[in-house]
């Protein structure tokens, strides 16, 4: 081990979290349009779907989506394999 190895560990380190910050940007700005109510929208949705079947906090994905002159709602769902069952 070299004596500065140490500081080619902060550089990948660095570069990690600059990539993550990166995709969170993304995704706030993506967000940023939207209307108020998606985010309670999706948890809700959330919560009826697992009265049936076991998913995972990030099965559900709502999204508003322009077509032309109309927004549409874009909700997709997650779903596990065949057989298990709600907790």
């Amino acid at each position: 081990m070299g004596m500065f190895d140490f500081l080619k560990a902060k550089k990948n380190t660095a570069s990690i979290a600059k990539d993550r910050l990166r995709i969170i940007i993304a995704q706030e700005r993506s967000t940023l349009g939207g209307p108020d109510y998606l985010p309670l929208l999706r948890r809700e949705l959330l919560e009826v779907i697992r009265k049936y079947v076991n998913v995972d906090v990030d099965a559900v994905k709502v999204d508003l989506v322009k077509e032309g002159e109309h927004d549409v709602l874009d909700i997709s769902v997650s779903l596990p394999e065949r057989g298990m069952t709600p907790s």
